[in-house]
């Protein structure tokens, strides 16, 4: 079983990456831990019955799927649970499923009892390549995305590719994007395999991906500095999709990470970016009022004073961190989306 290994000293974890992995989940937790498994009801049954028969103890919560249950009410329902089945210190929360369960579960497995044991078990190509390493847990709050949350590293990650077969084409597409994301601001090289291979091995990609968001997280935990390229497309994107999030046809984290890194590029990156955007179904525009995207960006969490800290990527294969106020960054979205 490959094994990619995230070095933080005390705070260091195995990601284990392995097609059929899901069958030896037991090997990254104690077995004989009491387990909290949190899932959705996209995440397929079956997924969730070849686990738990590998732990002798274990309480399930579930709930519906979307970026709506990452808030303050579904943590308190996962706390609540917790205490009822009266977890301790010895026992552990094991998130199944995408982003979403990963950031809700570590936040509430960071929290209980100032802290116990997280696994991650990451279901979606999005989560599998970025969000379930590095320690970022969060709910949403006002409106605001991931405003209310911990850095909490987990104690085990497993990723199986199989697991991708079940997701759909537009979820896939989602992952993808954070992929494009990476590639662009890190990996010259690996940026041009997605534009020259048609189907490029999954399990190859993930691996790449991860090494990436691994070295980054070693050399900057916490978001202080280096880490804060891995935010390339985030500063619009969480924007559009806190607006997107208020329509009858929201979008998804992936598609608008994509259209947010078109409003932070040059012209030739753009255009490099919206063709592999094209190549993997994801949408190359959005349109909204420019005064309310400029409301939501005025609450990021990397605003310094009047200015946000932005990557822009000038060059594929690198970034750089510019100081903009709203307007700036308004201006450089009107260039690549439809603003009104």
């Amino acid at each position: 079983m490959p094994i990619l290994t995230v070095e933080l000293g005390k705070n260091s974890y195995d990601i284990l990456i392995e097609k059929g992995a899901l069958k030896k989940a037991a090997e990254i937790f104690d077995p004989d831990q009491k387990v909290l498994f949190v899932t959705d009801s996209g995440v397929p049954e079956k997924y969730l019955s070849e686990i738990t028969k590998q732990v002798k103890n274990y309480v399930v919560f579930k709930t519906e799927q979307g970026e709506q249950n990452k808030c303050i009410e579904k943590y308190c329902e996962i706390l609540e649970t917790l205490v009822v089945n009266n977890f301790d210190r010895k026992d552990c929360v094991v998130a199944l499923g995408g982003g979403v369960m990963g950031d809700l579960a570590g936040f509430a497995a960071a929290t209980y009892m100032r802290g116990i044991d997280f696994y991650n078990i990451p279901t979606t190509l999005l989560s599998q390549v970025d969000s379930s390493i590095g320690g970022k847990t969060a709910v949403d709050f006002c409106g605001c995305k991931n405003i209310v949350g911990a850095f909490y590293q987990p104690k085990g990650v497993l990723i199986d590719p199989e697991v991708l077969s079940t997701l759909d084409k537009r979820q896939f597409s989602c992952g993808m994007a954070e992929v494009i994301k990476m590639f662009a601001s890190f990996d010259k090289k690996s940026f041009e395999l997605l534009e020259n291979e048609e189907n490029p091995d999954i399990t190859d990609i993930i691996v790449r991906a991860l090494k990436i968001k691994k070295d980054v997280v070693e050399k900057d935990e916490k978001e202080k500095g280096l880490r804060m390229a891995l935010n390339f497309g985030h500063t619009a994107g969480h924007g559009i999709e806190s607006l997107s999030a208020k329509t009858d046809f929201p979008l998804f984290h992936g598609e608008c990470v994509g259209l947010g890194m078109l409003c932070m590029s040059s012209e030739e990156v753009k255009n490099r970016i919206k063709k592999l955007l094209i190549k993997y179904s994801l949408p190359i525009d959005y349109k909204c009022s420019a005064s309310d995207l400029k409301s939501i960006i005025s609450h990021d969490k990397k605003s310094s004073g009047e200015s946000i800290n932005i990557i822009y990527v000038d060059k594929i294969g690198s970034f750089e961190v510019k100081k903009l106020n709203c307007d700036e960054i308004i201006k450089m979205c009107k260039g690549a989306i439809d603003l009104i």
